[in-house]
């Protein structure tokens, strides 16, 4: 047995559930009883000693339930359980009858002939049925008028009978047999609308459900879960957003859907977290800590287990609302995106955020803000391109989709194998889909391209001497024609990292140069979020680029990125300061994601490496090609 510290609360286990050693997020700690029938001998192991069959009376006195024994004398049960016949006793223990409400208890004990006895009869089934027999979802007349008892027999092994957990099940008896339970179960009559129809606490979720028209799911045949907001729980919604959800009949629908598994879930069946689906698609924590049962890990269940014939309600104190019935303000809010959400609507986007248009935002986390965040007009325009025109599903995206966002720009999509990303932003989690917009979740704040790479580079002075050796290699062209490049680009500091000799040497041969600089290009458009630790990419010259990530840096022929992303029209700019070299062959079969020491660039090294031979003679060869 799993025994919680501090309480009587016992569990079967077997081996496989032992590793957990917690129930509801409390410590347990393993104890070992003797198997129902059995009992210990001195000097031997286990529990060899098989007692001797005795009838249900006789039986209840020796299983902790003595109260239900004491009842049934006062009943005038005693001889019944003790006759000829074949029962099953669902028997309240000795704690289950302390813990009956005292003016419950009362009424019965003072009325033993009728009350109790009914009672009684109600825990009582006229056949034998072993804990195996007690199959989920099934029903048995009980010997008080008939009324069914409900049975639910959960894949963690818990068995309940009206969700009293059977504590000590299978305790055979000479006419029967009976199963400890934890509770007094009453008879269920009335059906789940019943329940809520009957309840003032319950007035607000009564309206709800009859404006959705879900009152005939409540009446209708079923085994549901309905997690029923109290009057309270929706008073404390705000009134404009209670009136908004209330005024829609999808976003209502959805709400209270999102209260309703489709599966019977009695409190006693959970010992952990389990996510469960909901009618309305999305799915619920349901879980508990201690004796609490919770919901998207917050205790908010007030009142438990209230059973009908279609299912079971529990009462809650917090209005669940499910994402489809937010706006795109509600989803920000909710989320870890509180600096966008700021910033949109200081931008005085708030009527984008709370109105009916379909849109996606494209909100960054909060760590991807650097620096002041006052608000200007081009962090106003900003902000803006950040909310594409559509309603969009990340699943639907594809390489090359261009998207349209509110401020007039185009913004492309990328897909790599380890990420999607739109312009320099890759999707950090998943979609939230409101009622009428979608939120993606990005790593970094977009940074839609401005220009061509050629007008990237000179509108950044790090790359002044870069520009002018594209140049002189005669590449502008190149850098200024549509198409999709990734460029590792040179810094100053990589130039003046070079002997002034050698650089010179190399800046007067134009070729020479145009092969370098062609090495360090590469085809296809590639951002930093689409490297993973062994990526390739073909550059225009040579044989490959070997690209990795270490610490957060992304590594191209183990040169690292001094400043990634750079978005332009036609390519993406990556800042190094250092010159990319050809890796030499036992280096290209090892990973190329660490630093390496910086090397000058020589132009007679480039000369004679016989990797770069074989790239000049391709280069050749194609040129010949050409003009034949």
């Amino acid at each position: 047995m799993q025994q919680i510290k501090g309480t009587n609360r016992k569990y079967f286990t077997n081996c496989k559930q032992w590793y957990h050693r917690k129930i509801c997020g409390k410590p347990t700690v393993i104890t070992y009883e003797c198997c129902p029938g059995y009992e210990k001998l001195p000097g031997e192991k286990g529990c060899p000693a098989a007692l001797p069959l005795v009838n249900i009376y006789s039986t209840l006195g020796a299983v902790g339930a003595s109260t239900t024994q004491m009842y049934s004398d006062r009943a005038r049960l005693r001889e019944e359980v003790e006759g000829p016949g074949s029962f099953t006793f669902f028997a309240p223990s000795n704690e289950a009858w302390a813990a009956l409400p005292a003016e419950i208890l009362d009424a019965l004990v003072s009325n033993v002939n009728i009350e109790l006895l009914n009672a009684l009869h109600y825990h009582m089934v006229n056949r034998r049925l072993t804990s195996e027999e007690l199959k989920h979802g099934s029903s048995f007349p009980s010997m008080y008028q008939d009324s069914h008892v409900h049975i639910h027999h959960y894949s963690n092994g818990i068995v309940t009978v009206n969700c009293a957990r059977l504590i000590k099940p299978d305790q055979h008896a000479t006419n029967g047999i009976v199963h400890v339970i934890d509770r007094v179960i009453t008879a269920v009559s009335s059906d789940m609308q019943s329940i809520v129809d009957v309840d003032d606490d319950l007035e607000t979720l009564r309206a709800a459900f009859a404006a959705a028209g879900l009152s005939t799911l409540l009446e209708s045949p079923g085994q549901y879960t309905v997690f029923a907001p109290t009057n309270d729980a929706f008073a404390k919604i705000p009134r404009e957003t209670l009136n908004r959800i209330l005024g829609d009949p999808v976003a209502l629908k959805d709400l209270l859907n999102y209260h309703i598994l489709k599966q019977l879930q009695c409190a006693e069946s959970i010992v952990s977290g389990t996510s469960v689906e909901t009618l309305q698609g999305a799915a619920l924590e349901v879980g508990c800590d201690g004796d609490q049962m919770t919901l998207n890990g917050n205790a908010i269940v007030t009142k438990k287990d209230q059973l009908g014939t279609n299912g079971v309600i529990h009462y809650i104190s917090q209005l669940l609302i499910p994402d489809s019935a937010k706006t795109l303000l509600e989803l920000a809010e909710d989320s870890s995106v509180s600096t966008a959400t700021r910033l949109f609507v200081d931008a005085g986007l708030s009527s984008h955020l709370t109105g009916s248009e379909a849109l996606t935002m494209l909100a960054p986390l909060n760590d991807a803000f650097k620096g002041s965040m006052a608000m200007t007009p081009d962090l106003r325009a900003l902000m803006k391109n950040h909310l594409l025109k559509q309603q969009l599903s990340s699943k639907a995206l594809y390489h090359g989709q261009q998207l349209q966002t509110l401020g007039g720009l185009t913004l492309r999509v990328f897909v790599y194998r380890n990420n999607l990303c739109i312009e320099n932003a890759c999707i950090a989690a998943h979609d939230r889909t409101g009622r009428f917009a979608t939120m993606f979740t990005l790593d970094k704040v977009l940074a839609p391209p401005t220009g061509t790479l050629m007008d990237v580079l000179k509108a950044d002075e790090r790359f002044s001497q870069l520009v002018g050796a594209i140049q002189t290699a005669g590449m502008t062209e190149l850098l200024n024609q549509q198409g999709a490049l990734t460029f590792f680009a040179p810094t100053d500091e990589a130039f003046r990292a070079q002997p002034p000799a050698e650089l010179s040497r190399l800046l007067r041969n134009a070729d020479q140069l145009a092969a370098v600089l062609r090495l360090h290009l590469g085809e296809g458009l590639l951002v930093s979020g689409g490297v993973s630790s062994h990526t390739r990419l073909a550059p225009l010259q040579g044989d490959k680029l070997e690209l990795g990530v270490r610490n957060f840096t992304v590594y191209v022929n183990k040169v690292p990125v001094a400043d990634g992303d750079l978005m332009a029209t036609n390519g993406v700019v990556h800042a190094i300061n250092a010159f990319i070299r050809p890796l030499a062959p036992k280096l290209d079969r090892e990973q190329a994601d660490g630093p390496a020491a910086s090397t000058p660039v020589d132009s007679r090294r480039f000369r004679n490496d016989d990797l770069f031979e074989r790239v000049l003679m391709s280069r050749s060869s194609r040129t010949m090609n050409r003009r034949q």
